[in-house]
């Protein structure tokens, strides 16, 4: 029998999935995307060193690396709106949806460009969405 299973497995492998799980373990916090955030400040401020120094592989590395942390912020964001927040929330924070909406669309202006007011009000955006996270916590 154990030689049948690994003959199935070779033939045909199980896919690997990977995805935040549905179950409510509670485990959410907006730190990492705010450090994210910081990164693509971070990142807008050494482009914006070098953009007329000619090293191209140099910005070429912060552009990709701005666009990834802007992707994880976003996304980790999204996360905490979709499986943390509950309709109770929304009772003490009707703007919630709104201003998570508006974080998202700066967070894809941080991604577009290299513009330090973006990058910053990005993260200022987080913040508060996170500070409203933590007073949902007491």
């Amino acid at each position: 029998m154990l030689n049948l299973l690994r003959i199935i497995n070779y033939l045909k492998p199980s896919d690997t999935v990977l995805a935040h799980c549905d179950i409510p373990c509670g485990i959410y916090d907006p730190h990492d995307a705010i450090e994210a955030a910081q990164t693509c400040i971070r990142m807008t401020e050494l482009i914006l060193e070098k953009k007329d120094s000619g090293d191209t592989n140099s910005i070429t590395r912060y552009i990709v690396a701005k666009e990834d942390h802007a992707k994880k912020a976003k996304d980790d964001l999204l996360i905490i709106w979709t499986d943390y927040f509950k309709p109770e929330h929304l009772e003490n924070y009707p703007d919630l949806h709104e201003k998570v909406w508006s974080a998202c669309k700066l967070g894809s202006s941080v991604k577009q460009g290299v513009d330090m007011k973006a990058a910053q009000d990005f993260k200022a955006a987080i913040e508060e969405i996170g500070n409203i996270f933590w007073e949902t916590k007491k």
